[in-house]
């Protein structure tokens, strides 16, 4: 991963599939099949994102990620962090093989301020391989690897401490 990303503060410690149950108040959040963007929506009058970094980067620059990606020359690269209501709840961190970005897909290196779960659950393409939950300090996290029209990409997510996911439900 990047020494400058927007997730290395504090190395994301991933959890084995036979690790302890997660805890209720966050496993239906850290589960969610649906787009995260739409759950925040419910808790906030204004999603916003601001995009921290968008471009091309190397198979070289990648850390583990790179087993879960095609193999690829070039990757994009887009991390964000999104606010509910102007307060930052997630940090967010996709990784595109170029191969993926074809046809219509070529708009992913263009989204900017639109959340990626506006591109993505627009249309039925899209599939999730699966989550993988993690923990980067207090913070939970959750990666899940999502084909759209067969193309992989690879999602990361960190809940940030002001996030609904840490609070009672509406």
């Amino acid at each position: 991963m990047l020494a400058d990303s927007i997730l290395t503060t504090v190395p994301i410690h991933w959890l084995s599939v036979d690790s302890p149950t997660l805890p209720d108040e966050v496993s239906d959040w850290l589960m969610e099949l649906g787009s995260m963007t739409r759950r925040f929506e419910q808790y906030c009058n204004c999603v916003r994102i601001i995009p921290f970094r968008e471009c091309f980067i190397t198979a070289e620059q990648l850390s583990d990620e790179s087993e879960r990606l095609l193999t690829s020359q070039r990757y994009w690269l887009r991390e964000i962090v999104l606010c509910g209501d102007n307060i930052p709840w997630l940090l967010g961190r996709t990784l595109i093989p170029e191969a993926t970005l074809t046809g219509p897909d070529e708009s992913l290196v263009d989204l900017g301020t639109v959340p990626l779960g506006r591109y993505l659950f627009s249309g039925n393409k899209l599939t999730r391989d699966y989550i993988h939950v993690g923990q980067q300090g207090n913070r939970w996290a959750r990666r899940s690897l999502l084909r759209l029209s067969g193309k992989p990409l690879l999602l990361t997510e960190v809940f940030l401490p002001e996030s609904p996911v840490y609070k009672d439900k509406i």
